[in-house]
């Protein structure tokens, strides 16, 4: 080939959009509709504003091609307060990103509070799925125990958590006893639930997370071998049943030779060191379905 076609090759396959050196990124997770992510409860979307709450997610996902919104509420407060503040956020997202609609992906709380802007705050129209990691939506014998303690016990805990959140990791108003009151499983099955029902014309999708015989975080070994007792199989704070809603699809466990899949590991925590288990991984495997399945 004389030097002359040669340079007009390569000028080719560098700046005309399609071929080998343009763009070249994946689309496998380019939904219809932009994902966002809804924390759960005791966190941000920065935990003390220097800890990502989904530990290498993000860009995971976007390296797959998503379009995807990190929103970020109180870390201690009702359902129903969380649900108006992520509201807002979801109104400006969709503005922003000229969408008609969002995927949600809700882990822990998140999953509950983003039920409650859907179903009863006017939202429903704005979202095309919604996919629930390790929510409790039977709620969780934790929070059933805690609420079990004397009043006064209860009341001083909680003050003390009100006055943590906000003066250090910066909520506002924060409600410690309402956020737990209301994960109580009494509530979630005779209170929350059977006024906040899904809604036609939404996916809704979940999975739990398994701790098999002991918790990879170890902080939630002893809440671990609580639920045990009272809810069977759990992840540290959630049990495999109470996870199930809409269209359940199974229980991540991570590898044979890990013991689990906690509550934590679920989105990446504690820092990346989940053996066993790749939360981006699981994560871009969630979204590359939500494509194929036309959301």
């Amino acid at each position: 080939m004389k030097p002359s076609r040669l340079i007009l090759v390569v000028l080719v396959l560098l700046f005309v959009p399609g071929l080998v050196f343009a763009g070249g990124s994946s689309t496998a997770c380019k939904t219809k509709y932009p994902v966002v992510l809804a924390h759960g409860m005791g966190a941000s979307a920065e935990i003390l504003g220097i800890v990502d709450y989904w530990w290498g997610i993000e860009g995971a996902l976007e390296g797959e091609g998503a379009r995807v919104y990190i929103t970020s509420v109180n870390g201690m407060d009702s359902t129903e307060n969380k649900a108006a503040d992520w509201k807002r956020q979801v109104l400006n997202i969709l503005a922003a990103s000229r969408s008609a609609k969002v995927n949600v992906i809700g882990h822990s709380h998140g999953t509950i509070y983003t039920r409650c802007a859907i179903t009863n705050m006017g939202l429903a129209s704005k979202v095309a799925s919604h996919t629930s990691l390790a929510g409790p939506h039977l709620g969780s014998s934790v929070a059933d125990v805690i609420m079990y303690m004397p009043d006064k016990l209860v009341g001083v805990g909680t003050n003390v958590l009100d006055f943590i959140y906000a003066f250090v990791f910066g909520d506002t108003n924060p409600d410690t006893y309402t956020n737990v009151l209301q994960l109580t499983t009494g509530y979630m099955k005779n209170v929350f639930n059977p006024n906040t029902p899904n809604v036609s014309g939404i996916y809704y999708q979940s999975w739990a997370a398994k701790a098999k015989w002991s918790c990879p975080s170890v902080v939630l070994e002893p809440t671990w071998i609580l639920m045990l007792a009272m809810e069977g199989d759990n992840d540290g704070l959630v049990g495999v049943n109470s996870a199930k809603w809409g269209n359940f699809r199974g229980v991540q466990q991570a590898a044979w030779y890990s013991a689990g899949c906690d509550h934590l590991n679920m989105v990446g925590q504690l820092f990346g060191m989940t053996p066993g288990f790749s939360a981006p991984d699981f994560f871009v495997s969630v979204v590359k379905d939500l494509k194929n399945r036309g959301y």
